[in-house]
């Protein structure tokens, strides 16, 4: 599977029959695991999310294997222990199964996926020993053994296969530098070009060190942590689902906002980590912006990288040329211009995480955190922001702006003295397996999120 493993045009499909499987399979399961019942219950709880979307996969008995596959799921050819079959569905996003020698009407095991087992196992007071050794890419622990219903957790280290293999000497001091090269890398300098410069070189070290998928894995961590220091919503949110030791395991995908300078920097910056192109986005003229997907399936990894875009440039490959500057910044570009792109100062505009849709609305509301109108709002496909969080602008920034003509000089005023929208969390809901996005809803939001336009609502009028 690669992350072009995708339908024509990217017409990505609903997999309700698939969906509906592995839910009564996991519900089978509930009802013979007491403790996973009641773990499911606080994941909603306490965090808004529902365990299916925790789950990493399921050990069915052969006699299941007939209705997966009839379901779209089919043989995936990745590491696994002797007489297990691994199926996937290739188009959809779903928890994959295991088929393998055991005899039960419900699923043998069900495991889910935290961002860090530790966490998870302080959390749940867990005291087993985890097969696979710290840094290993495969690690495993059983939670509750149930009534012939075991429940594990797994953690994952840019890896998809299902075997433990013990790291290499060296390998976990080796794993520690290379975090702490993307912890500690420096966003700002003088000129942009340095800043590119460095995040190439520190991309470079950290995937000598460790290996692509690994390095991606490590990358997108850091960008998650960074971003919550910039973000209430994601630092609440996190704390909710850490107190039940989950970390951001749920991530659907990550925003990144570019200028049209660095755009191929990213796209290219991306590929070092393994990721690959996906379906792109343009919604016409009077959306001006275009995005990529991209994709790296071995680590679970899905960004999303937005650009300001003219209407002349969208039949080209326009995340492989060097757009050249224009004398006007649509939505994407002005973000920048006050922020800094996401791949330098600013960091992510937004990470998306799959919840229960409404529930968590409520349950951020209890928080403070309001939730802007939903941009999706289908029966597969929901997703709204929290109010943004406003950062302050540099007023060397605003300045530039104004000075190009980019934004008036009430504007520059007002982002000096205000600040700016800067970042959201995403709540998102998919049902059916869909792994695609709304190409009109995500122009509603784009344009609904350009700073002029939230400065002007927030204004007092005159």
């Amino acid at each position: 599977m690669t992350a072009l493993n995708a339908p024509a045009n990217f017409n990505w499909p609903l997999a309700y029959e698939a969906e509906a499987l592995l839910a009564a399979q996991i519900g089978a399961f509930l009802a013979r695991n007491p403790f996973a019942a009641r773990l499911a219950e606080r994941m909603r709880a306490e965090t808004g999310t529902e365990l299916f979307e925790w789950v990493d996969h399921l050990v069915v008995a052969p006699e299941h294997e007939p209705a997966f596959r009839a379901a779209g799921f089919q043989p995936e050819g990745v590491d696994a222990p002797a007489g297990h079959t691994v199926l996937a569905h290739p188009h959809a996003m779903l928890p994959r199964v295991l088929v393998a020698g055991v005899a039960a009407a419900w699923p043998a095991t069900v495991a889910v996926r935290p961002e860090h087992l530790a966490d998870f196992m302080a959390r749940q007071q867990i005291t087993g020993e985890p097969e696979g050794a710290p840094g290993a890419r495969y690690r495993s622990v059983v939670v509750d053994a149930g009534s012939g219903a075991v429940l594990r957790a797994v953690e994952r280290l840019g890896y998809r296969g299902f075997m433990p293999a013990e790291p290499r000497p060296g390998f976990a001091a080796d794993l520690l530098r290379a975090r702490e090269l993307f912890r500690a890398r420096r966003r700002d300098f003088p000129h942009d070009d340095e800043g590119v410069r460095e995040a190439f070189a520190v991309g470079r070290r950290a995937v000598a060190l460790v290996g692509v998928d690994t390095a991606c894995e490590l990358f997108f961590a850091e960008e998650r942590r960074y971003w919550e220091l910039r973000n209430r919503a994601a630092r609440v949110q996190k704390n909710r689902q850490d107190r039940l030791g989950l970390g951001w395991a749920n991530h659907d995908h990550h925003t990144f906002r570019c200028s049209r300078r660095y755009f191929p920097e990213l796209v290219r910056f991306l590929e070092t980590l393994g990721l690959a192109k996906r379906e792109r986005f343009y919604a016409g003229a009077e959306a001006g912006w275009g995005a990529q997907v991209m994709e790296a399936p071995a680590v679970g990894i899905v960004v999303f990288a937005d650009v300001d875009l003219l209407p002349a440039e969208v039949d080209r490959d326009y995340a492989a040329l060097r757009l050249p500057e224009i004398d006007e910044a649509r939505t994407v570009g002005t973000w920048c211009g006050l922020h800094g792109d996401s791949f330098l100062q600013a960091g992510m505009h937004h990470l998306e995480a799959r919840f229960n849709f409404p529930l968590l609305r409520e349950q951020l509301a209890a928080e403070g955190i309001a939730t802007m109108r939903p941009f999706s709002d289908f029966p597969f496909l929901k997703q709204a922001f929290t109010e943004g969080e406003r950062w302050p602008v540099d007023p060397r920034r605003a300045e530039a702006l104004r000075d190009r003509g980019i934004i008036t000089p009430e504007q520059c005023a007002a982002f000096i003295r205000d600040g700016a929208i800067g970042s959201h969390l995403e709540n998102l809901q998919r049902q059916g397996g869909f792994k695609g996005f709304n190409q009109k809803a995500v122009s509603a939001i784009i344009a609904a999120t350009d700073p002029r336009r939230v400065q002007a609502a927030a204004s007092p009028p005159a």
